[in-house]
């Protein structure tokens, strides 16, 4: 086996929604080359259906905000593969809205991919796994929300914290039946979401922002998903991973020492 692949969800399957491309795309990937079968959910159906292609994978077209959406998604992995032990929930969107312009239906919108699409996910591939009595989830939450915000992201902050909220809700209840609950919470990683919606000034003052001096890849928050939805994380739940190159840790701007 190559470098870094050591077959750590050999045998399981993943259903990982929001994986047609970017941080979602990552995630499969990395977990393809650990062994998983993937059933890979997004409601762009050409790029997911590529990646699902690329990785060997089935597809199936999700509108995660909508609960029989939702239920598809895992009926159509347990259609194709019998079993179901992983789901990542990634999909998420991120207009830029200052609160006072906000409508109530783009604030329901952000709520409903971001929040609602979690809540409705592990509610349809819990009976599963309650029977089998285990699982692992694993939903993408944020730096921006829990622990940071800026201006234009009230209501994706708002979806983003409420994540970190259900995380603790659904380990606790979900820990009887070997169900582990957990969520990572990526900083400003490069994707090509992220170079189309965001101006170059604006990514040069993130990567100023951030003590080891670059924006994150998808492979990054991929490497923090893997392990929260192997069996090595199997005494840890209801918790969240930060991956964010250590932004969040300082007080002010003037934080570097050593060479410039």
């Amino acid at each position: 086996m190559a470098d870094g692949m050591s077959g750590r969800l050999a045998g399981k399957v993943a259903l990982i929604i929001g994986a047609a491309r970017g941080i979602g795309a990552g995630i499969a990937e990395r977990f393809h080359e650990e062994g998983a079968r993937l059933m890979i959910a997004d409601i762009e159906e050409e790029a997911g259906a590529a990646t699902a292609q690329r990785l060997k994978g089935k597809f199936v077209a999700t509108d995660i905000s909508k609960p029989a959406d939702a239920d598809r998604a895992v009926e159509a992995t347990l259609s194709a593969y019998g079993d179901l032990h992983i789901v990542v929930q990634n999909a998420g969107i991120y207009p830029w809205s200052l609160i006072e312009n906000i409508s109530p239906e783009e604030w329901d919108t952000v709520l409903g991919v971001n929040l609602r699409g979690v809540f409705l996910i592990a509610r349809a591939a819990l009976p599963h796994m309650k029977a089998k009595r285990y699982g692992r989830f694993v939903f993408t939450s944020s730096i921006t929300g829990p622990r940071v915000t800026s201006p234009g992201h009230g209501h994706y902050s708002a979806s983003k914290a409420g994540i970190n909220g259900f995380i603790k809700s659904a380990a606790l209840e979900f820990s009887a039946y070997n169900i582990a609950v957990n969520g990572v919470e990526p900083g400003n990683i490069l994707t090509e979401s992220i170079e189309k919606q965001r101006s170059e000034a604006f990514i040069r003052g993130m990567v100023e922002s951030i003590p080891l001096g670059r924006l994150g890849t998808p492979r990054d928050v991929a490497q923090a998903t893997l392990f929260l939805a192997s069996d090595e994380a199997a005494y840890i739940t209801g918790t969240t991973i930060v991956v964010d190159g250590g932004q969040t840790l300082p007080e002010g701007k003037d934080f570097r020492l050593g060479p410039a």
